[in-house]
């Protein structure tokens, strides 16, 4: 018995697919749950015997009903908590969830809607604070580690990154866990290390046919060892890409930050250290400082995401929980960065 998340990519709102899958789910004795999201994908989170959730990947393959599937992903891991029965989760009532998906097929049809992305001023290095993944589940009924499936969609991830880089923007820096998050259940953290540990041979291919550089910011000493490894190997296999970088914070906290750059220069010896000095004691020591702060949930704080890097960083805060949080998302971040005057103190 597994767990799998299945995203499918294409067609496939506003036309019944939810009630296929869940038609094909209740045959066959799967359990779990199927949700709309909001760029216009499906995402199924399915438990049952392995051989008859592969029949579902490859029925789904085959575009069933009025669907055109472009694109499936497929994650494994053990169940974690048992699902009752399977059930189609909707967006508000019946009515409005009936709706968004019938916009986003006709959006999908007729391209309306849709934003150019082109700005004058672009952020160099862009920093994302991914909030309200659980409270995003909680809304739906569902258990935390599903807002981080959701979260952690990489046909998502992937679209963010893609448009960043086509605007201009050369850095995207990621907070994906904080010191702060060991506090959290051992389901939940298994989930999000288990998705991540999921997601690298994907991001490795993506990042290759992308040109993108990835960097791990954080401790390393308490994550998983075999997280760490293949984070260590991503980070070999595309250091020569030096046009667009993606930072990931896992086990990252500014203030743990701080004392550990503090730790490096007391072992260094120096007896004084003026303010570029220190920066080469940080985490981001090769990298620009963050020029936009984007933190999604309504939530309207850093948590102490790069203190010392931050200092003139724009801000921008988002209603969105991040599992919503798509290519139009960012555009309003970026375009309303690109409104704003920095002084950096110059008054």
């Amino acid at each position: 018995m597994k767990e799998a998340r299945i995203e499918v990519k294409g067609r496939v709102q506003g036309i019944h697919f939810r009630n296929n899958v869940k038609e094909f789910a209740d045959k066959f004795g799967l359990k779990g749950s199927v949700l709309n999201l909001a760029y216009g994908g499906v995402l199924i989170i399915v438990q049952g015997e392995k051989n008859k959730i592969n029949e579902m990947v490859d029925w789904i393959k085959n575009s069933p009903g009025f669907s055109k599937v472009e694109d499936v992903d497929v994650s494994w891991s053990d169940i974690d908590e048992a699902s009752d029965g399977f059930k189609i989760v909707r967006e508000g009532n019946f009515f409005g969830d009936k709706f968004k998906g019938i916009f986003r097929l006709m959006k999908r049809i007729f391209g309306f809607g849709s934003e150019n992305g082109k700005f004058e001023n672009v952020p160099r290095h862009v920093a994302i604070i991914p909030d309200g993944n659980r409270r995003w589940a909680k809304y739906r009924g569902l258990a935390p580690q599903f807002g981080h499936y959701r979260a952690g969609s990489y046909s998502n991830i992937e679209s963010l990154l893609k448009e960043a880089k086509r605007t201009g923007v050369e850095y995207v820096s990621i907070w994906g866990f904080s010191t702060e998050n060991w506090k959290r259940s051992e389901s939940e953290k298994k989930a999000i290390f288990d998705l991540l540990s999921g997601g690298i041979e994907r991001f490795m291919k993506f990042a290759k046919e992308n040109k993108m550089r990835f960097r791990h910011i954080g401790r390393k000493d308490r994550l998983p060892k075999d997280l760490i490894k293949a984070l260590g190997k991503l980070e070999i296999e595309t250091e020569n890409y030096k046009d667009f970088t993606v930072l990931l914070c896992l086990d990252y906290g500014g203030r743990d930050e701080l004392i550990r750059a503090l730790n490096k220069a007391l072992k260094s010896k120096v007896k004084e250290i003026k303010e570029e000095d220190f920066s080469k004691y940080l985490d981001t020591y090769d990298l620009p400082d963050p020029d936009l702060i984007i933190r999604t949930s309504g939530e309207q704080r850093l948590s102490g995401f790069m203190p010392f890097q931050a200092v003139y960083a724009e801000l921008y805060f988002s209603n969105v929980y991040f599992p919503d949080f798509g290519v139009e998302e960012l555009h309003k971040a970026i375009g309303e960065y690109a409104k704003r005057k920095r002084r950096f103190g110059g008054g």
